[in-house]
């Protein structure tokens, strides 16, 4: 531990350096093509949307002594089409077959009872129209507007819109890329992964929000100074909540990853999966984005401010400048060149926009013994 505080602590104090922005092609070209990849699995696959948004009946049967074959068998010949049957951790099987009716529902589960040896009253049935799921579509597509238009409108008057902007882009890159796991995985769509959707929204947002707090606390002012740009105070803000960020990560993914091995994998909840796999993709990326993306592309914006391209071409031509002076303190030029680039890692915006002030000459004082002489 004493070396990841060791390594925090240098981040933070501008020792040791990542350059997180102006490496950001990089960045950009490995989020475009997990992107493209998500994409282009979501337009050629699909998703594998549950009974919730397709409609159809769901039989599950605990303590099953059938095989997964002979369940499909019996399901796929009552209904005379395709059907889903899976097993759980418990024993329990499964069978999802497309819309039947109460009395087609009542034959099926007595079928299914005396292939898989469980009472018929033990099956739980489920019949769900299509109409159930596109209400909960809309109604979560509705809440995904309201808060994206609440989190700019805040995030422009706490921060400004340049910020607002990376904030967005930054989260329809966590939710796509959340999206197309599930569908390159084929994982189940249920009303608990779309719950797990809208949850991550407020995560990826927070470790945005946290990078861009200290963001706009190392670039006050830096208008007023000559020394470091603002894409270098970004980068710095970015180091120094690194560690917070890694942490908080892992913090929160730990019980999440509890949830897929335990609950999912040995106890057999499906919701569980279901809910789990979109919170850990979704906090991954979250804690990824808001370093490699939000405030990478925050930058971008605002070096096309006229202030911020006249700041980058002071900055510059000082630092031009203290390579070709020549040195008179017995220190090189090019050594004073490389202090003021060190200094801009380890040294504060606002301490940079101080001027420096010349000593004050003050006269001795004479001894009390001697004033009585004068």
């Amino acid at each position: 531990m004493s070396g990841v505080r060791s390594i925090g602590h240098r981040l933070y104090a501008g020792e040791s350096s990542i350059d997180f922005v102006g490496r950001r092609k990089t960045w950009y070209i490995a989020s475009a093509v997990i992107l493209v990849v998500c994409i282009g699995s979501l337009l050629f696959r699909g998703l594998n949307l549950g009974i919730e948004f397709r409609g159809g009946a769901e039989f599950a049967m605990p303590n099953a002594t059938c095989t997964v074959e002979e369940a499909r068998s019996v399901a796929e010949t009552a209904t005379g089409a395709q059907a889903i049957v899976t097993q759980t951790g418990n024993g329990t099987v499964r069978v999802q077959t497309e819309a039947v009716t109460p009395a087609e529902s009542s034959v099926l589960a007595g079928q299914l009872a005396e292939a898989c040896g469980v009472p018929k009253d033990e099956i739980k049935a489920q019949i769900v129209g299509p109409t159930w799921g596109s209400e909960i579509s809309k109604k979560a597509l509705q809440g995904l507007i309201v808060f994206i238009l609440l989190v700019m409108l805040f995030l422009s008057i706490y921060f400004e819109w340049r910020m607002a902007v990376a904030a967005l882009v930054a989260l329809v890159h966590d939710l796509v890329i959340t999206v197309g796991i599930y569908s390159l995985t084929g994982l189940e769509v249920t009303p608990a992964t779309v719950i797990g959707l809208l949850t991550i929204l407020g995560y990826s947002l927070y470790d945005t929000v946290v990078v861009f707090d200290k963001v706009k606390e190392n670039t006050r002012g830096i208008a007023g100074q000559s020394v470091m740009t603002y894409g270098e105070a970004a980068n710095l803000a970015v180091n120094q909540t690194l560690i917070r960020s890694i942490n908080t990560s892992i913090v929160a993914l730990l019980p999440v990853l509890a949830i897929i091995v335990v609950g999912a994998g040995f106890l057999g909840a499906g919701t569980l999966l279901d809910l789990a796999v979109a919170l850990a993709v979704g906090m991954a990326a979250g804690a990824y984005s808001s370093i490699f993306i939000a405030t990478p592309f925050l930058v971008q914006l605002k070096e096309r401010q006229p202030e911020m391209k006249s700041l980058a071409a002071r900055v510059a031509a000082r630092r031009k400048q203290a390579r070709s002076a020549p040195a008179g303190d017995g220190t090189s030029a090019t050594g004073s060149a490389d202090a003021i680039e060190r200094g801009v890692a380890s040294s504060p915006v606002t301490s940079l926009t101080r001027t420096d002030s010349t000593t004050r000459q003050q006269p001795k004082k004479q001894a009390r013994s001697k004033r009585g002489k004068s």
